[in-house]
């Protein structure tokens, strides 16, 4: 089959510019009118002006008498003014309608009764005292709303209050999401191999009710062009503007380009971004269409970038503007030159330094979009980021809620996960932002000041005792405190049933199983090649020993998939996916915190959370731990 090409990629600001200018020849949506009453978020078409004033009489301001202030001129201590009730006084309560001839209200808490009807004052009141005017809050014909307002629910209160009932409002386009694919089935049914869940309609939905727009989502098209074609004709008919999902890169099955080519025109087929390169923008009968990629990081980027400018131009509201920090990589970020490349972080403050946890970045991956605190922005003509150098952060959640993050860099372990859930369970304010890069590299992250602290579970051969003679080796000089977090199992990994009969680290250098390894300086790779020591094997011999993953749960997953048939790992990971578990031994897992930081607020909470029954209970119903010892203080 004929594969599309990106003759040249578009440098995003001109893809967005381009997109944008389009808006004045497309058929949009006109301003509707809209219920006052029901306007709140809706974006003003026009200047709204008031029908009739507020108050329209002239209304007591205070609970007291009402009385003409010229029959109290004089009223002193030493010669104090006698009121008449009915004559010269009358009662009034807040929001009551001033009496004919009277312009003034006297306080109940000035007023002496002195007898049956009278009472006597020892102060002058002036003209218009405690009264609210006629027009004290609106006058008729005063401006109540801007063209482009939002429409608050305060303003809704003062529409109807100023005789208006209707108001004219910016459009809310009517969006069509048309899923593409043979693949595709819904969120809510269990895939079967080859089947892909199909959930970026719903993100791209989300997104759009959150730009004022309304979204309706359309059944999966199959690939087959005829069949993109009617139906993309058919949404073009009934809807103001188009999204296809997936289909717009390059591969064999991708259609939406030679549809759009037949159907309409295209502005723009590729942009110089990563992720989202294969993003597409055409026009058919005179209704916008955007090709938006099927990776989930890829949709969100090209929407936040170029879509989401488009439709809330539209609908009225601003663009949305991320605040920003400047802070310090963890570690080099590598980029390709020729694309603006967007990196996902987490963010924590580190003594003064802000310092930014890079994310996975693949296009495909999905969680790293919920986790980012912010996002990082290679420019295209550069080749990457270095830690050595600040970078300005783009900010994906409010700056007040990143003061609690700890900055968590080592091995990881499923455990940090339930910890961050009991923390947030009990509002504590403090979460973990997590790096997993083993246990030598968090000890090395916190020599260089990058971490508030690390875990580590590193075996020494010489002495076969964990942790402190690396901490002593690598933190020489430097004072840190040692918790002890768990003990936890390791052994190995393998298929549910385990169908290759793998029971000893022997069986690694059969040529029939393949191995799914830890990345160097990760503590479970350093028991690996302890045991394989141990058992006269070379790493040569062992089938997979280069293929290196960062996590636990990253090694039962292919195995789980089938890319493996064991691996050596933590005996929660394998049953968190239904694997068999060997047992091979009993290890702690320590936490490393550098004396400047052990008594910060962050830290104590995180300590107090780990010293509960709660998170002892937790991490025991996982398998293969022993909490017994959380939070106890080690010799170091």
């Amino acid at each position: 089959m004929k594969r599309s090409v990106y003759l040249r990629l578009t440098p995003l600001p001109e893809a967005r510019e381009r997109v944008l200018a389009s808006i004045e020849s497309l058929n949009t949506p006109d301003p509707e009118v809209v219920p006052a009453a029901e306007a709140e978020g809706r974006v003003a078409a026009e200047g709204v002006f008031a029908r009739r004033s507020i108050p329209h009489y002239a209304a007591a301001a205070m609970d007291g008498v009402a009385v003409d202030a010229r029959v109290t001129y004089g009223a002193s201590d030493a010669a104090p003014v006698t009121l008449k009730v009915g004559e010269t006084a009358f009662w009034v309560n807040t929001g009551a309608p001033m009496p004919q001839d009277t312009n003034a209200v006297i306080m109940v808490e000035y007023l002496l009764e002195t007898g049956p009807g009278t009472l006597e004052i020892r102060q002058a009141a002036h003209p218009w005292q405690h009264v609210r005017p006629v027009g004290e809050d609106i006058i008729r014909g005063d401006l109540l709303l801007l063209p482009g307002q939002v429409i608050a629910p305060a303003d809704v209160a003062v529409l109807l209050n100023g005789g208006i009932f209707e108001v004219r409002v910016r459009p809310r386009p009517r969006i069509a999401i048309l899923p593409t694919g043979s693949e595709l089935v819904p969120p809510e049914t269990t895939p079967k191999s080859g089947q892909v869940i199909e959930s970026n309609s719903r993100m791209m939905a989300a997104y759009a009710r959150r730009d004022g727009a309304v979204a309706d989502i359309l059944p999966a098209c199959p690939d087959e062009k005829v069949s993109l074609m009617n139906a993309l004709n058919e949404a073009a008919g009934k809807h103001d503007i188009v999204f296809v999902l997936s289909g717009s890169s390059a591969g064999a099955r991708d259609f939406t380009q030679a549809v759009l080519e037949v159907s309409g025109e295209i502005l723009v087929h590729g942009i110089a971004m990563m992720p989202g390169k294969p993003a597409l923008y055409g026009i058919v009968e005179q209704k916008p269409v955007f090709g938006i990629p099927g990776y989930p990081t890829s949709a969100a980027l090209y929407y936040e970038e170029i879509i989401s400018p488009f439709i809330r131009a539209i609908t009225g509201l601003s663009p949305v503007k991320a605040p920003t920090l400047t802070a310090t990589l963890f570690r080099k970020v590598p980029s390709k030159l020729g694309q603006e490349e967007f990196i996902r972080v987490r963010l924590g403050k580190v003594g003064e330094t802000w310092i930014a946890v890079p994310l996975a970045r693949g296009a495909g991956i999905l969680k790293s979009l919920s986790e980012a605190d912010g996002i990082v922005r290679i420019p295209l003509a550069s080749e990457g980021a270095s830690e050595a150098t600040p970078v300005t952060v783009h900010l994906r959640r409010e700056p007040s809620t990143l003061a609690g993050q700890i900055v968590f860099i080592g091995s990881h372990d499923l455990s940090l996960d339930h910890l961050n859930v009991l923390l947030a369970k009990r509002s504590t304010g403090v979460s973990l932002a997590i790096g997993a890069v083993g246990s030598l590299g968090g000890l090395f992250a916190l020599k260089g000041g990058k971490a508030h602290l690390t875990a580590v579970h590193l075996l020494d051969p010489k002495s076969q005792t964990y942790n402190l003679p690396y901490v002593r080796k690598y933190l020489a000089g430097r004072q840190v405190r040692i918790v002890r977090l768990l003990k936890r199992t390791q052994g190995l990994m393998v298929q549910k049933g385990n169908p290759k009969g793998i029971n000893t680290i022997g069986d690694l250098a059969r040529n029939d199983v393949q191995f799914v390894n830890r990345q160097r300086g990760a503590g479970t790779r350093v028991l690996l090649d302890f045991l394989l020591g141990q058992a006269g094997i070379s790493p040569d011999d062992v089938s997979g020993y280069a293929n290196e993953v960062a996590t636990h749960a990253m090694a039962a997953a292919e195995i789980q998939g089938g890319m493996a048939d064991c691996g050596l790992g933590i005996q929660a990971a394998a049953r968190a996916l239904d694997l068999d578990f060997i047992p091979l031994t009993e290890e702690p897992y320590d936490l490393v915190i550098p004396e400047e930081f052990f008594f910060d607020w962050r830290i104590q909470t995180m300590l107090e959370t780990i010293r509960s029954e709660t998170f002892r209970e937790s991490v025991r119903g996982l398998g293969g731990y022993d909490p017994a010892e959380s939070g106890t203080e080690l010799p170091s």
